[in-house]
């Protein structure tokens, strides 16, 4: 884990095997785009009019360029969580910029309007899964933890930066600690209910030995 101070801690393996799943997500989108438009509505697009449902070599080169856009949307969260505040905010807002270049560039292509409107909405929903899912990865790669103040025990807690504002385990997960205070009040109540009998025990030993 790399850490940013004291406050924030980032677990990188979470983070960057969540990226590489979200570029193996980016380029299939772009298989199955192309799949979809060619196949069902007979659009050229990402190849060719002659290639196949899947396009070609060029579509290929569109899918891995896509994976290669969501590990570099994925370094850039990365730095943005060791060094800026509300980062998962900032890093919403310059993919959502980016995705929105990407979904208009194809009208500026000398390219028939039903090519260059197929070719938007993929390169849009392919941004909307990076952003999404790469949003979502950097939430849980995020370990914050709060310092410790003088009469109180120090723990760690986790905030979803953005979401949820800083919060101690009992706030985060309440189900799970009322289940802890209800075995807890159990166990009390079965010591206390033993504790009598071995006094109810006692005292008939007591009055037999008499």
């Amino acid at each position: 884990m790399n850490e940013n101070g004291s406050e924030r801690a980032v677990n990188v393996t979470r983070l960057w095997s969540g990226g590489l799943a979200t570029a193996v997500v980016a380029a299939l989108v772009i298989f199955a785009g192309t799949l979809v438009v060619r196949g069902i509505f007979g659009i050229p697009v990402l190849a060719p009019e002659d290639a196949g449902y899947l396009g070609d070599a060029g579509t290929v080169g569109y899918a891995l360029l896509a994976g290669v856009v969501a590990l570099l949307a994925t370094a850039l969260l990365h730095l943005l969580l060791l060094s800026a505040p509300r980062a998962i905010s900032f890093f919403g807002w310059i993919v959502g910029l980016a995705t929105a270049i990407a979904a208009v560039t194809p009208f500026t292509q000398g390219a028939e309007i039903s090519s260059q409107i197929a070719t938007g909405l993929i390169n849009l929903v392919c941004g909307v899964a990076i952003a999404s899912l790469l949003r979502g990865v950097g939430r849980t790669a995020i370990i914050s933890r709060v310092p410790a103040s003088s009469g109180r025990r120090p723990g760690p807690a986790l905030r979803h930066e953005g979401v949820l504002p800083d919060v101690n385990q009992r706030e985060y997960d309440p189900e799970r600690y009322r289940a802890l205070e209800e075995d807890a009040e159990y166990d009390a109540a079965r010591y206390r209910a033993e504790r009598q009998r071995a006094e109810e025990e006692r005292a008939r030993h007591g009055i037999r030995d008499d």
